[in-house]
């Protein structure tokens, strides 16, 4: 089995919770066009030493869990659009024009969500570049291969998230349409930045020749639970081979990626690798220490470099409203009451409506997920093991549309996770149609507020719902907003770039 010894990771690793200030760019706005280095190290000496490049690897964390990006905001935009949030204030700078789908090129979630995801994709490319110049002189082929992996990951996961935002879905032409542009070098002083836009094709075959890498060259766990929840090991890349494909709509290749990882009936553990399972109880994997075998992949935070644009703030309820002096917030999003909050197959003793909390002076319904006060310290999940039994479930019933035995148990697994006197039987449903919108019923409930509902909506071609409360209209996969325009920073430095 291929780990990382210990006494390698004490030498090489700061906790990424503490790291970030040692990568060789800068964040100001338009960091991923003209990037400049942060701190007194070089370009010439950034890779000169082990410890260097170990530092290095964590701003590449670092960097991805930014505020505006995977640390809170790229989770938050995708889930306010999608019609399980209500807006209390419409205040434009805290997402309103997101929620109401009237987003422009200049607005500001469609130019930091951008921005943010491209520094991540730079500082990887920077990175990656650095260890084939100059860092494999110091470490062997081995680590240096699986740092690159670490980076690859990271760079595939920031261009998906992108794509779920600022391109047309898969279905939609079959990959045909603009995809992104596919920046595979770093840049770290200013040039020609022009470059065209990739297909949607073109731009998931990159991530996923990122993700195969990243599969082939990374350790299959870490001696820690906290390494294997806030590091890439290889069943992440694994895992999230099976979002990508789910995307895609390759049906048949999510069942090779998650039986990898999943065994052939319950409980439905990983047999290599990191022993991936379902937490007996959702509540645990939210609380401290937030590293349970479900946690694949998630964010850590610490007091020291918690955002000030966090989940918690947006989505808890100042202390007038039922937040406490431990799990208070800005009260930005109350939860949709006609949204999956009425779902009447949610039953009131399912585990999981104690996340949901109703208002002691609004009635408003607040999602207490995450339920750190300032400093927000609470993790971010980047994918789950839940994630990767109900993605299984879903395309074995689409490959097979039939409502098969395993496809069903792994549904009731998650569910009976979580309410224990409901169990679905097949005669429950009226074909494999009524099983299928069972299936993502239940990815609605399991993942509220975790910024997944809005790729859901991409990958399935549905309508992104109304929100009466502010008579904001439903909007067709066919509307021109229905995605994100490209940033206007894009816009005006790349002479190359088409807009949506």
């Amino acid at each position: 089995m291929k780990s990382i010894k210990t006494s390698t990771i004490k030498k090489l690793f700061l906790l990424v919770v503490m790291a970030g200030l040692l990568s060789v760019q800068s964040c100001k706005k338009d960091e991923w066009l003209n990037p400049e280095p942060s701190t007194l190290i070089t370009d010439e000496t950034a890779f000169s030493t082990p410890e260097r490049i170990a530092n290095q690897v964590n701003g590449l964390y670092a960097k991805f869990k930014a505020d505006r990006f995977w640390g809170s905001w790229y989770l938050i935009a995708s889930d306010i659009r999608a019609g399980d949030f209500i807006c209390t204030n419409l205040n434009a700078a805290t997402g309103a024009i997101t929620y109401q789908m009237l987003t422009q090129t200049t607005t500001e979630d469609v130019t930091n969500i951008w921005q943010y995801g491209y520094v991540a994709i730079n500082t990887c490319n920077v990175f990656i570049d650095g260890i084939n110049a100059k860092g494999k002189e110091v470490l062997d082929e081995e680590l240096a291969q699986s740092y690159i992996a670490e980076a690859r990951l990271l760079r595939a996961v920031a261009y998906y998230s992108l794509l779920q935002l600022y391109a047309r879905p898969f279905w939609d032409g079959q990959g045909t349409k603009p995809g992104l542009p596919l920046r595979l070098t770093g840049n770290t002083a200013p040039g020609n930045y022009d470059l065209a836009r990739s297909t949607t094709q073109e731009t998931y075959q990159q991530i996923l020749a990122d993700l195969d890498f990243a599969e082939e060259h990374l350790p299959t766990e870490y001696n820690t639970a906290f390494l294997n929840t806030t590091r890439a090991h290889r069943n992440t890349a694994i895992a999230l081979k099976t979002r990508v494909y789910l995307s895609m709509q390759a049906y048949d290749k999510v069942m090779t990626e998650a039986n990898k990882i999943v065994g052939n009936a319950a409980p439905f553990t990983a047999s290599e690798g990191v022993k991936h399972a379902l937490e007996s109880n959702i509540q645990t994997v939210f609380k401290s220490p937030y590293t349970t075998n479900e946690s694949i992949f998630s964010m850590p935070f610490t007091n020291n470099d918690a955002p000030g644009q966090s989940l918690p703030r947006y989505y808890l309820p100042g202390i007038a409203d039922g937040g406490t002096s431990t799990s208070n917030g800005a009260g930005e999003y109350s939860l949709n009451p006609n949204g999956i909050v009425a779902n009447v197959t949610w039953k009131e003793n399912d585990v999981r409506r104690l996340f949901v909390k109703q208002g002691t002076k609004s009635g408003k319904y607040w999602l207490f997920k995450f339920n750190q006060a300032s400093p927000y310290i609470d993790y971010v999940p980047v994918i789950r093991y839940a994630e990767v039994l109900l993605n299984l479930s879903e395309a074995i019933a689409r490959s097979t549309q039939q409502i098969d035995e395993r496809s069903l148990a792994l549904l009731n697994a998650i569910r009976h996770r979580s309410d224990a006197s409901t169990t679905f039987l097949a005669a429950d449903f009226s074909g494999v149609d009524d099983f299928l919108s069972a299936i993502i019923e239940e990815r609605q409930i399991e993942f509220l507020g975790e910024g997944i509902r809005n790729a859901d909506i991409m990958r399935l071609g549905l309508a992104i719902p109304a929100k009466t409360q502010h008579a904001v209209p439903a909007v067709n996969p066919s509307s021109q907003n229905y995605i994100f325009p490209i940033s206007s920073d894009e816009l005006i430095l790349n002479k190359l770039i088409e807009n949506n």
